[in-house]
């Protein structure tokens, strides 16, 4: 039997532990946030996993946490921190010929006249969303030159007295009436996806479709151009277990963001040997350590 350090909230946790252990892999809980550590008396001991599932969100936190563990990886720091850099993703995958929103990259603090030079080069409204936020956190739509300085404004605040290594934001296109799905890529392959909508109760000023914020996903049969475009996403970022964000409008589809800390949804929402297939990954990254 295989065992694998599962470092995700309890709800992945609880969905993956039954499949996965009825294919010999041993699955237990590694959280890694919200707690205390001792280091000189650690909870996990090394050697005591085989793999790690997947590397944490936090990266201080994961550096103890895989120091400790000194396992193998279900994408790894790298990994993680490529997908978690929004404006890096979209200029890997521009330069793969892979279609993303326009986008402008903005380095906080910058010049008023550069912000509205960046504002002016979309039509209203626009998207602004820290960079490396997930979940939604952040994000605003604004329609007019004044509230989006005002945005910006607030950004330079959070940057002043926040203590983070990024101090970068994205300003994007709208994608209007954009339909939203999640694909998930498990070693280079499509495994299925969710559409993901906001409730027709939520309000008619509601647009994120993030789940986090109340949006429902609903397991749904994703088109072969779609399971296309998500693998080549992947194979663009090296990344072995992705989520794949797709905004489909108007005959046109674009890859919003990516999420190599996905939460795994209900088995029911993928296609048939979705853990077959996570299964197998792990074992070949259990084999390479």
């Amino acid at each position: 039997m295989l065992d694998l350090a599962v470092v995700y909230r309890e709800e992945t946790f609880e969905r993956v532990r039954d499949p996965l252990t009825e294919r010999g892999i041993a699955v237990h809980h590694v959280p890694s946030e919200g707690r205390t550590i001792p280091l000189s008396d650690p909870p996990w001991s090394p050697g005591g996993f085989d793999a790690g599932f997947v590397y944490p969100s936090r990266a201080m936190e994961g550096g103890v946490v895989d120091a400790v563990l000194d396992v193998p990886w279900v994408n790894d720091r790298e990994a993680v921190l490529t997908s978690r850099n929004k404006a890096g993703v979209a200029a890997r995958l521009a330069r793969a010929g892979i279609p993303v929103p326009e986008t402008v990259l903005v380095s906080n603090p910058a010049d008023e006249a550069d912000l509205l030079d960046a504002y002016d080069r979309f039509d209203s409204p626009v998207v602004v969303k820290p960079n490396s936020t997930t979940r939604g956190v952040g994000v605003a739509k604004v329609g007019d030159a004044d509230s989006f300085l005002g945005v910006t404004d607030y950004l330079d605040l959070v940057h002043d007295y926040r203590a983070t290594g990024d101090k970068s934001f994205l300003v994007q296109e709208y994608v209007a009436d954009a339909t939203d799905y999640r694909a998930m890529v498990v070693d280079g392959e499509c495994v299925g996806g969710v559409e993901r909508k906001i409730p027709d109760d939520a309000g008619e000023h509601r647009w994120k479709h993030n789940v986090h914020r109340g949006a429902e996903a609903t397991g749904v049969d994703l088109p072969a151009d779609l399971r296309d475009l998500a693998e080549r996403t992947a194979d663009a970022l090296d990344i072995d277990f992705l989520g794949v964000d797709i905004l489909v409008a108007d005959d046109r589809a674009v890859v919003n963001e990516t999420n190599a800390r996905p939460t795994v949804d209900a088995e029911t929402k993928y296609d048939e040997g979705f853990y077959d297939r996570l299964a197998a990954l792990i074992r070949a990254t259990a084999a390479r350590g």
